[in-house]
Formats: C-alpha cells, sequence, structure tokens
C-alpha cells in the first residue's frame, strides 16, 4: 500500500469516524437528509459512488485519476441517479408495503421481525430486478460517453449518440456479471439489510453502499476493456 492509498483509506476512516463518532454529527446528518432528502441524495452519490469508481481504477490501473477519466462528469452524473435512486426507494418502498397487503402476505404496518423481513426482502427484489438494470445501463452509456467525449466538464453539455453507445457497450460483461451475478448475490441481500435497518442507519448504511456501486461498476467495465 503506497503513501496516496494511505492517504486515502485515512480520509475515508476520518470521515465515517466523525460521522459515526462526533458530537452531534450522525444527528446533523439525519436532519439535513430529511430537510434535504434530494440534494443530500446528490451530493451522497456524486462523492462516494465517484469515489468508488476511483478506487476501481486504481485497482486496474494503478492511479486514481488520469486523463479522459472524467471524475467531475463522473460525479456530476452520479449525483443525478442518486436523486434517481432515492424516487425509486420512495417509491418501491410505499408501493411494495401496499402490495403485501393487497395480496394478503401483510396485515397492516409490519411490527415482528419476520413481517420486517418480509418487506424489506420484497423491496429489495422488486428495486434490484425491476429499477437496477435500467440504473446500472444508464449509468453505463454515460460513462462511456464521458470518455468519448475526452472527461471533461463539456461532455455533460454534448448530445451522446445513444445508439452508438448502446452498440459499444460490452453485453457479454453486462450480462455475465454486473446483471447475472451482482443482482442476486450482491444487492439484493445488501439491499434487503438495508431495509431492515432503523431509518438513521439506512441513511449511513446505504451511503457505504454508494462505494461498493462505483466499484462493482466500474470494475465490470474497466475488466472488461482491458480483456
Amino acid at each position: 500500500m503506497q503513501q496516496k492509498d494511505l492517504v486515502v483509506f485515512g480520509v475515508c476512516v476520518a470521515a465515517f469516524g466523525w460521522l459515526a463518532l462526533g458530537p452531534g454529527a450522525l444527528d446533523g446528518f439525519i436532519s439535513l437528509t430529511a430537510q434535504y432528502p434530494f440534494g443530500m441524495s446528490f451530493l451522497k452519490f456524486a462523492i462516494l459512488a465517484t469515489l468508488g469508481e476511483c478506487i476501481a481504477l486504481r485497482i486496474t490501473t494503478g492511479v486514481y485519476n488520469r486523463p479522459g477519466f472524467g471524475v467531475l462528469p463522473k460525479a456530476v452524473i452520479w449525483g443525478f441517479l442518486g436523486i434517481g435512486i432515492k424516487i425509486a426507494f420512495t417509491v418501491y418502498g410505499a408501493g411494495t408495503f401496499k402490495l403485501l397487503n393487497e395480496m394478503g402476505l401483510l396485515s397492516g404496518a409490519p411490527t415482528t421481525f419476520g413481517s420486517k423481513l418480509l418487506m424489506s426482502f420484497s423491496i429489495s427484489v422488486l428495486i434490484n430486478t425491476l429499477f437496477a438494470p435500467v440504473l446500472m445501463i444508464t449509468h453505463k452509456l454515460t460513462d462511456l460517453h464521458i470518455a468519448k467525449t475526452g472527461g471533461t466538464l463539456s461532455s455533460l453539455c454534448t448530445k451522446p449518440d445513444v445508439a452508438s453507445l448502446f452498440c459499444s457497450i460490452d453485453w457479454n460483461s453486462m450480462w455475465s456479471f454486473v446483471l447475472k451475478k451482482t443482482i442476486p448475490f450482491f444487492w439484493i441481500p445488501a439491499h434487503t439489510i438495508t431495509f431492515m435497518l432503523p431509518a438513521h442507519f439506512q441513511v449511513v448504511f446505504a451511503a457505504a453502499l454508494g462505494i461498493a456501486l462505483g466499484v462493482i461498476l466500474a470494475f465490470a467495465g474497466l475488466r472488461a476493456k482491458k480483456a
């Protein structure tokens, strides 16, 4: 582990440590999330998911950034994807609750461990089968567009050639790794745990998953590119 790795690791540990142990830090974070849910979702994913991509780049190439990588446009895109994720969590959370009650699998709000587990698992399955593939493919398209336009902020103002970008996706990697493996073996269990936690711990856990999301998606793309 080189000095730059120690610096990144130290900053991450310090940030999460301050959030968990700092006087009033967690309460303040929860309060800000409640007051500005979409703005905080934007910031959370812009920072953490982009950090995940930088870590994946470090793992596969030895550097955290390079010309054309596009850290800033990636952060902006991740911010907007974070807003979409926040919307999905809200919609699927409320919709799954209504669905389970209409199916007779729940009777009112879940109160027992079993009913909470059923609710959390059901939300996770639905959100990861109906929403996550669209999110992952959208992220890949934006990633390819940023790379194609040199990784500058101007790429956000450049009209993407969506048809060409679709053709350039490594669909074998997208299906066999990103969709086929990470959704059932990582994301469904991880989000089941997320929805089982109290609301304030869900925020912290979702933030940590933001890093994992960036690492998994970026690593899949970089692995395919190297191959």
